[in-house]
């Protein structure tokens, strides 16, 4: 379904998410009865051309247009998706907790929007993920790890999005920095207290050396000690 680069506006329908041919549930609605068409899809960020086809390329684009609203939550029962391509419009609100569920997805393009909040933990799950996008946003907090993320290690994908900390951004979550704050003032503290302890074992000592010092040098404690030595040989 491609209804990409015209003048679209308005929000996208909730009822996009009862499109049965992208949900995967009915195999023989892939197929055509056999008619060679040219049709071009955008899919990873590229536009390719099909000219026989045989199955359905279960692909939305509804890039470049003037579409405002949030994500529908409904989107995320098209478990049979493979591409879907919402960049350029003017979607606000945060990406669907659910995007997970879309586990056909190999291609994902949400940049160029006004998207707020954290990038949710179930995109990890997207095991065939191989394109994604979600630059220039207003997206904030930890970029999800695990799975399919660990081989997406552009740091474009998430560019123009000046809250998003992690990896593969030079940028360091707050929560981070402060676990190494945190181990380097232990580690300071615990160094602060052998210091003070050789300090104090250092003084004590001193502190006895000199005493026992100040004794042999005077004549009469001199006088004593071997005066006490002898009674006790005796």
């Amino acid at each position: 379904m491609d209804f990409g680069e015209n003048n679209l506006t308005g929000t996208i329908p909730q009822c996009f998410g009862n499109l049965h041919g992208m949900t995967g549930g009915d195999s023989n609605l892939y197929f055509f009865g056999g008619f060679e068409q040219s049709v071009i899809q955008v899919m990873r960020g590229v536009p390719l051309e099909y000219t026989t086809i045989m199955r359905y390329v279960v692909n939305m684009d509804l890039s470049s247009n003037r579409l405002v609203g949030e994500i529908p939550n409904n989107l995320t029962l098209l478990s049979g998706l493979l591409g879907l391509n919402l960049s350029n419009n003017h979607l606000t609100g945060q990406i669907p907790a659910r995007i997970g569920d879309v586990n056909s997805l190999m291609s994902l393009d949400l940049s160029g929007n006004d998207l707020i909040g954290t990038i949710p933990q179930s995109i990890s799950s997207l095991t065939s993920l191989s394109h994604l996008n979600l630059s220039n946003n207003n997206l904030s907090g930890r970029i999800p790890t695990g799975s399919q993320l660990q081989t997406l290690i552009d740091p474009s994908i998430y560019a123009g999005n000046n809250e998003l900390c992690g990896s593969p951004l030079p940028k360091r979550c707050e929560r981070d920095e402060a676990g190494v704050t945190t181990s380097n003032n232990g580690k300071d503290d615990d160094d602060i207290e052998m210091i003070w302890v050789y300090a104090i074992a250092s003084g004590f000592a001193t502190g006895f050396i000199g005493i026992l010092g100040v004794l042999a040098l005077s004549k009469r404690w001199r006088l004593f000690l071997y005066s006490f030595v002898e009674v006790k040989q005796k």
